[in-house]
């Protein structure tokens, strides 16, 4: 039996959206941007920050899983030019770097 996502979980789902490093610069220029690690769920992530939940969080800060984006993040970002996933926790956007999808032969 699977466990069904939180109201809170499909509502962040529904307002995660790709974006390019150009719309996500002024955010950074506020410092308001969080970088989530590829191993964890965007959403997951956006989810436990929403419900204050600061162990888990912790622990993502901690390891490095979580952190807020810094000027050498920024510069990448700037150069490649990559699709991210993004979702808004005020005051934060998370932003997860999409992985490149598999190419057809």
């Amino acid at each position: 039996m699977s466990e069904q996502p939180s109201t809170l979980y499909a509502k962040l789902l529904g307002e995660t959206a790709t974006l390019t490093w150009q719309e996500l610069q002024p955010f950074f220029a506020r410092g308001s941007v969080l970088c989530v690690a590829g191993s964890l769920d965007l959403v997951g992530v956006a989810e436990a920050l929403a419900e204050d939940r600061k162990e888990t969080v912790g622990v993502w800060l901690a390891s490095g899983e979580l952190r807020r984006m810094d000027v050498a993040e920024a510069e990448d970002y700037q150069r490649r030019t990559p699709q991210l996933w993004a979702v808004v926790v005020a005051p934060w956007v998370l932003v997860q770097e999409r992985e490149a999808a598999p190419a057809l032969h």
